[in-house]
């Protein structure tokens, strides 16, 4: 579009041929803010018309969050469950769950020695051929298992007495950050779904309406900030060299009687036709860049009013 319209003002900047031009040409802008979607939701609220001055914060464009809302509510309870997890852990284990251990360690003990008694009772039996060797074998299982048992409820009465490891401790932890740092992004995918200005601007447009299902990436609003314009035009290429940033130049407006003084905040370093090394002094000449003259006045002027800044003395 800019390679269009540099085509158009060819003639205007160089005369067509005549002595180059000592004003650059363009229009007066302001900077655009596009506000994109973040997911593929239907438009549930536009409660702001195109054409409103409005302020960082407010509200243009709604999106279904129904089930955004639910992914939040469901990382919530994981970070609930994470830190109850966690909580457990710093506390340890309860007394009436020492008791049951050492309950289970007095049971163990009593099943020992009674496997033991019948041990040493089948081993007299056996020797005096009272009873066959299968039923030693059966009782020495018995003894065998009894002193695992023992053992088992041994250590896990251990366990709950010594308390939670620091390893434990620190996965719990880190569980624990895992669900917030969760939460948070779910968190954000559901602030994103209510569009509001980021400043203060003019509502431009909307392309979307209300109803609509929107894409993941689709412009939802567009608006122009609420400053001051600043002229982009298009330097012919004979004063390319000459101008530097910071320079001051006179600024010609339609329908404004004074100008307005423009300092020059940029200027591309490529022309807006190529290739410029294939053109003559000639054809040269009928180059142009695009530049950005920031206003010291005209806070109300509109955007898209035509501009001139004055190079040099025509």
């Amino acid at each position: 579009m800019r390679a269009v319209l540099a085509v158009l003002l060819i003639c205007a900047f160089t005369g067509c041929g005549e002595e180059p031009a000592t004003q650059a040409l363009g229009t007066l802008e302001r900077d655009r803010i596009i506000l994109r979607a973040t997911a593929a939701e239907i438009i549930t609220a536009q409660p702001v018309p195109e054409g409103s001055q409005v302020t960082a914060g407010t509200l243009l464009v709604q999106l279904d969050d129904r089930q955004q809302r639910a992914v939040v509510a469901r990382s919530r309870a994981d970070v609930g469950r994470a830190r109850a997890e966690l909580e457990e852990l710093r506390n340890g284990a309860r007394p009436e769950e020492i008791a049951a251990a050492t309950a289970r360690v007095s049971g163990a003990r009593a099943s020992l020695v009674q496997a033991g008694a019948q041990y040493t009772r089948t081993v007299s039996l056996v020797k005096q051929k009272l009873a066959a060797q299968a039923e030693l074998d059966q009782a020495l299982a018995t003894r065998d298992e009894a002193e695992a048992n023992l053992q088992s409820a041994r250590e896990d009465l251990l366990r709950l007495t010594n308390g939670t490891r620091q390893e434990q401790l620190d996965a719990g932890a880190a569980a624990l950050q895992a669900a917030e740092a969760q939460l948070a992004v779910e968190e954000h995918k559901l602030s994103d779904l209510s569009v509001v200005a980021t400043r203060d601007a003019w509502l431009d447009s909307l392309p979307w309406n209300e109803g609509e299902r929107v894409t993941s990436g689709a412009t939802l609003a567009v608006l122009l900030a609420n400053s001051r314009p600043y002229a982009r035009v298009y330097v012919p290429e004979p004063w390319r060299a000459r101008v530097k940033i910071g320079d001051s130049y006179p600024v010609h407006i339609d329908g404004v009687d004074q100008a307005i003084e423009g300092r020059l905040r940029w200027i591309a370093t490529e022309p807006a036709f190529t290739p410029y090394y294939a053109l003559n002094a000639s054809d040269r000449s009928r180059l142009v860049y695009l530049a950005e003259f920031d206003l010291t006045s005209g806070d109300d002027l509109p955007s898209g009013v035509p501009a001139q800044v004055l190079l040099g003395d025509e």
